[in-house]
């Protein structure tokens, strides 16, 4: 069922001739999926230094300097398309190391620099490689693609075998591989539309047509499993997107209406099983269970498989006539358009009305004491508790309005003025975390790198120029890059309401495709039309170029590793120390506090060490000197305080921990106690 027989569905002879496209795509697609499983939550819950992080943060960082670099070598004489966008990238990466001299946790924001550092990296590696090869789209396009249905497989196999997979996860809601639902949802609804792409393309094998089948039925299974309102959004409008903009509406419609049929079935399964899908079941009940929804999947995959290479057959061989298709497609286009219609119908049907429910919506949304629990009910709610993060996050913005409390900070920030004893490192929107780290500059900057990025996008896709009136190259590739865009467009979305900016496995491909849309350039510019550039030998200022590049990617490579060595030093310490070894542990100690002179956990671990040894002068220094670093971090004043009252020091503990209590009122309710202890000692030595 061709939408365009001889239009962008036609073959033309370069699409005959093989390709090393899926190769390229494939080996991106492994290198990705890699990165989900070694980065699983990013900067997560504990803000803590990992190894798998690290290393990929300084693997991306090379990675991208090096693509940098063969731009610059091996590219050909183009406009810089891009420029501008990577400048502001690279801008808002040099600010957030900046805050580093004003944070209110310094060794927090050295970690987002890292983070952000590599972010940069992989963001100017998409629009060098849209520079150097820009017909390698079709490789980006199946990358993540393969990526998101790969990850989601692996979610639903979490599920199969408990056991192996996810033994001490007792949570209903899927959330392997990255370790929060949230994450895993929108990984899934980043996949959808690179797969409706995949569905379109002509000159494949029939058979890799109909693997999009069960790959959008897997995705969506994901997306509805994972009880992710924000990831079931952002997937709709990420799905609508393609469809009102994309021609070949008919094809997307069948894929999507086969994909969700067999979705409906896997999800109904799973949600008919409590073992499966309810929070606290035992190993023993998930296993069975598992063991019966891994046939179920399974079958539904072969079946769909047989189905999509069936209605791939179909519509190849059935073309449909011109006036039919534009009947149909408008009429898919009014369905999409009537989505909201329907909604506002069917909220002033209801028993409370219109403005009835909008109002018990707005207010169930801004509530600061909403709660939602973590069944499939959920999907249907609209409480959360995010309205009292970013509330948290506005207040600690508004003590800091310009440059904000550094990076990270409001994981430290927020202890003074919330009411919550939960521990919550991130505010839970890109928009208000921002805000709380990086203050009115951060947000202009961002702002200015997204309005530049939708120029350059713009520009990619030449969203003024009719489809009738591109080549059939031009219309295979706006489909591609239409695919990128949504892409970003869904992470994108999903990130201004949550923090799954800190995810690196979902950040770097969306990354990579909104550096490639901003370095393609025009739709209408091809590589042909530009000049091979000469030798680098004749071009003494690109070799320059080059060397400064290489040196600032091993630098910032040599930068990111150090909080990992501290870390890795500061464990080495204790664990001399546990085995008596106290010279070992003091150079360890002392290795860390060189390797990071930022953080307070090797201040802490020296402290404990001169303890050890009596000399009670020097391990009060250490924490004086943490109290130096970080006076607006309560666990400097608490430790301080805490060494104080324990070497029966009352009044001097008294005021380190009411400091601690000034800064953290609510986080730690610990802290009273020792207060009333310090003064009871207090009172008992003036009697």
């Amino acid at each position: 069922m061709s939408d365009r027989p001889g239009g962008p569905g036609a073959i033309s002879a370069g699409q005959v001739k093989l390709s090393t496209d899926p190769a390229v795509g494939a080996a991106l697609a492994a290198g990705l999926v890699v990165l989900a499983f070694v980065t699983t939550g990013g900067l997560d819950q504990a803000v803590a230094v990992s190894a798998g992080n690290t290393w990929a943060e300084i693997v991306i960082t090379l990675l991208g300097g090096g693509a940098c670099a063969t731009v610059l070598v091996l590219g050909r004489r183009r406009r810089r398309w891009g420029g501008a966008t990577v400048a502001l990238f690279a801008l808002l990466t040099a600010f957030t190391a900046l805050s580093l001299a004003w944070s209110v946790q310094p060794d927090d924001s050295w970690q987002a620099t890292n983070l952000t550092l590599a972010y940069l990296a992989a963001f100017a590696a998409g629009a060098s490689l849209a520079r150097l090869a820009p017909g390698r789209w079709r490789a980006l396009v199946g990358a993540i693609a393969v990526t998101s249905v790969i990850l989601s497989g692996y979610a639903l196999l979490a599920k199969v075998f408990p056991g192996s997979l996810a033994a001490s996860d007792t949570s209903g809601r899927l959330q392997a591989p990255l370790g929060y639902w949230n994450a895993t949802g929108v990984m899934a609804a980043m996949g959808i539309a690179p797969c409706l792409w995949a569905w379109t393309r002509n000159g494949w094998s029939r058979f890799l047509h109909g693997l999009a089948v069960p790959g959008v039925a897997i995705l969506i299974a994901v997306v509805v499993l994972s009880y992710s309102r924000s990831a079931v959004l952002v997937a709709v409008l990420g799905a609508g997107g393609w469809v009102a903009f994309v021609p070949r509406r008919l094809r997307a419609a069948g894929l999507l209406a086969l994909g969700g049929a067999g979705a409906a079935v896997i999800a109904g399964w799973a949600l008919s099983r409590p073992a499966l899908t309810s929070d606290g079941a035992l190993l023993a009940a998930r296993t069975s269970a598992g063991h019966t929804f891994g046939v179920v999947l399974l079958v539904t995959v072969v079946v769909l498989t047989a189905v999509g290479v069936g209605a791939a057959v179909a519509a190849d061989r059935v073309v449909l006539p011109k006036a039919v298709r534009r009947r149909v497609g408008t009429g898919l286009l009014v369905a999409v358009a009537l989505l909201p219609v329907a909604g506002v119908v069917a909220l002033a049907a209801s028993s409370r009305g219109l403005t009835g429910e909008i109002s018990h919506a707005w207010s169930s949304l801004t509530s600061v004491n909403a709660g939602v629990g973590n069944g499939a009910s959920r999907l249907g709610q609209f409480g959360s508790s995010r309205p009292l993060y970013w509330r948290e996050g506005i207040k600690v913005g508004e003590h800091a309005l310009l440059k904000g409390v550094g990076a990270l900070g409001f994981f430290t920030a927020r202890t003074r003025y919330t009411t919550d004893a939960h521990v919550v490192v991130h505010a839970h929107s890109y928009l208000v975390q921002t805000f709380a780290d990086l203050g009115l500059v951060g947000l202009a900057i961002s702002l200015a790198l997204l309005i530049a990025w939708g120029v350059a996008a713009e520009r990619a896709l030449a969203l003024r120029m009719r489809w009738a009136a591109l080549s059939d190259d031009q219309v295979l590739e706006r489909e591609g890059l239409t695919a990128l865009l949504l892409v970003v467009l869904v992470f994108g979305l999903q990130s201004a309401i949550d923090w799954t900016w800190f995810f690196p496995g979902l950040a770097v491909p969306t990354l990579l495709c909104a550096g490639w849309l901003a370095g393609r350039g025009p739709l209408a510019s091809t590589a042909g039309q530009t000049r091979r550039r000469a030798s680098i030998l004749t071009r003494p200022g690109v070799g320059a170029t080059v060397t400064v590049l290489a040196a600032l990617a091993l630098l910032g490579a040599w930068v990111i590793w150090q909080p990992l060595r501290s870390a890795d030093a500061a464990a080495s310490a204790v664990s001399a120390a546990a085995r008596n070894d106290v010279s070992a542990a003091f150079s360890y100690a002392h290795d860390a506090a060189g390797a990071d002179p930022l953080a307070l956990q090797p201040l802490f671990v020296l402290s404990e060490l001169y303890q050890r040894v009596g000399d009670n002068r020097a391990a009060r220094a250490q924490l004086l000197s943490a109290v130096n670093l970080q006076p607006d971090n309560y666990d400097s004043w608490l430790e301080l305080g805490n060494f104080d009252l324990q070497n029966h020091q009352p009044r001097r503990a008294l005021g380190s921990l009411e400091r601690a209590l000034t800064l953290a009122p609510t986080t730690v309710p610990a802290i009273g106690e020792e207060i009333a202890q310090a003064r009871a000692e207090l009172a008992s030595k003036h009697r």
